[in-house]
């Protein structure tokens, strides 16, 4: 039963091209394409902290990123949950306010916890850029793989930044750098310490 088992995946990986050797003519675009961002980060989950999960992000538009999150960057990670980074000035435009305090994040707030660490990309001005533009979106991350589920059950819940649940029941004590600055949900442009918390040495 097992052999049978094996051989049946092996026709429909065939089937579905995934073992049928290098394409022939020209790759054709499809929505993965593009999701070179690589940033990691841990949530916060029933009052835990959890992660660090890795982000793997994509723009689609000027005011909105959408990511894939896995438990970890093995290439059989679990998927366990997408977030969307959108731009403040459309979240609070479009989200009415206790729900917006619920569910989202702000991600400036996030980065100055000093908890935020970006793989991809690694070139420094790049690396600004990136953290530029996310500090100026808030987030909201849907759950869709309980922890210790064997699979997803079909439940969907919200995890929240470390940055945003510590404001509202104070600080986690742990993973923050001393010199992070205490969390606020103010908008106003990255300092200096927050690029050296994030790797990004030079003039800014």
């Amino acid at each position: 039963m097992k052999t049978r088992k094996v051989v049946l995946l092996g026709v429909f990986l065939l089937m579905a091209g995934f073992m049928s050797g290098p394409a022939t003519g020209p790759a054709q675009a499809n929505p993965l394409d593009g999701y070179n961002i690589h940033v990691t980060a841990p949530h916060m989950m029933n009052g835990e902290m959890v992660g660090p999960f890795h982000h793997f992000c994509k723009p689609i538009s000027s005011e909105i990123v959408q990511c894939i999150l896995f438990e970890s960057d093995s290439p059989n990670a679990r998927m366990t949950e997408v977030e969307y980074m959108v731009s403040k000035k459309l979240v609070r435009s479009a989200i009415p306010e206790w729900s917006h305090q619920k569910n989202w994040h702000d991600h400036k707030q996030e980065i100055e916890t000093g908890r935020v660490m970006v793989v991809s990309p690694t070139d420094p001005k790049a690396v600004k850029g990136l953290v530029d533009f996310v500090a100026g979106t808030d987030g909201i991350i849907f759950h869709l793989w309980p922890k210790g589920a064997p699979i997803p059950d079909g439940s969907v819940s919200i995890a929240q930044s470390v940055g945003h649940w510590e404001a509202t029941h104070g600080s986690m004590g742990q993973a923050a750098p001393a010199s992070a600055p205490k969390a606020s949900s103010t908008i106003t442009k990255l300092t200096q310490e927050d690029y050296v918390r994030m790797g990004i040495t030079g003039n800014h």
